[in-house]
């Protein structure tokens, strides 16, 4: 028997009826955005005024990963950086929270938060980027997640790749060729990720997770923060040739280092943690697959073609982690 589409439920009825159950008078207005994992609305109100919604994926999270969300986001926001923290209002039951339920969902509510990605390319911006997000740092070494996941080989690379092994997604004559490279990956990886540092991180911080308004970076999403190395948040902003990435790193860390001081050894993770990505986006996709929105999302993603690729592009990533680390000059 096939699974449940897990938002079969989340009608626009529903959606206006748990809006509703907070006090909160729609318009009927409201706009899906780009998330897959959860499901995020634009919802008008009748003073026309906008919120965000976001339904959270049912069995995904336990209330106390959640809590741990909100809490951390609310932190942030009280050090004054630029991140949308949960709105608290009244549940039905007259208390005061950041999370309610709905039927068989629980969601949260955000103010609207204009601005595009910042551009990497502009020296200022990266400046001002690498900055916030040490000063986010900083805040995130003062504790520990108790309920959060981990950056680690065996989340993100082993979990991976046994998943998708052990659920015959690749197609058969792509099997072998991705158990053995995948295996090889994770022994080097491995070793490396043992005695990686870890504080709490935002841990998606790619550029769709930043708006840049009026020349600040407004932190949004924080649904897969956990703990992790610094590295992590920041490795994303690098692009280009080796060259372009050593100056990219020398901006960036002059800056981060006004805040939170960069352990220049973690720079040996940046490969690393590039390939437990790649592995990692593999299998959620296969994850959530009997999600009606993933099968249009990503054509390709049950043929030998797309298969063909990744392990190429694993293989890729086997000869970099022969070349020596970024240099921090």
């Amino acid at each position: 028997m096939s699974q449940p589409a897990p938002y079969d439920t989340l009608t626009p009825d529903a959606i206006l009826d748990a809006l509703e159950s907070i006090g909160l008078e729609p318009s009927g207005s409201l706009l899906a955005l780009n998330s897959y994992e959860n499901r995020v609305y634009q919802a008008g109100l009748d003073d026309r005024s906008f919120i965000i919604v976001k339904f959270y994926r049912p069995q995904r999270w336990s209330d106390a990963a959640i809590a741990e969300e909100h809490e951390f986001t609310q932190t942030l926001f009280d050090e004054e950086l630029s991140v949308v923290a949960p709105m608290a209002l009244t549940g039905a039951d007259g208390k005061s929270k950041t999370v309610f339920q709905h039927g068989s969902f629980r969601f949260a509510v955000f103010a609207r938060q204009g601005g595009h990605p910042p551009n990497l390319e502009n020296l200022d911006d990266l400046e001002v980027l690498s900055r916030t997000i040490g000063r986010l740092h900083a805040v995130g070494a003062r504790q520990t997640f108790q309920h959060r996941p981990q950056v680690n080989a065996q989340r993100f690379g082993h979990d991976s790749r046994n998943f998708l092994l052990e659920n015959s997604f690749l197609p058969a004559e792509m099997e072998s060729a991705y158990a053995s490279v995948s295996e090889h990956l994770l022994q080097r990886i491995e070793p490396l990720m043992a005695n990686a540092p870890s504080i709490r991180i935002h841990g998606d911080c790619h550029m769709g997770n930043i708006l840049w308004r009026h020349d600040i970076p407004h932190f949004v999403d924080f649904d897969d923060c956990m703990m992790g190395p610094p590295i992590q948040d920041l490795w994303m902003l690098l692009s280009g040739e080796r060259q372009d990435q050593t100056g990219q790193l020398a901006t960036i860390l002059d800056a981060y280092n006004d805040f939170y001081e960069f352990d220049v050894g973690t720079l040996a993770l940046v490969e690393p943690l590039r390939t437990l990505r790649i592995m990692h986006h593999a299998a959620w996709i296969a994850r959530r697959w009997h999600d009606p929105a993933f099968p249009p999302a990503f054509p390709t993603f049950d043929s030998i073609n797309y298969w063909s690729k990744h392990v190429l592009e694993l293989r890729e990533q086997l000869a970099i982690l022969d070349e020596p680390p970024l240099t921090y000059l």
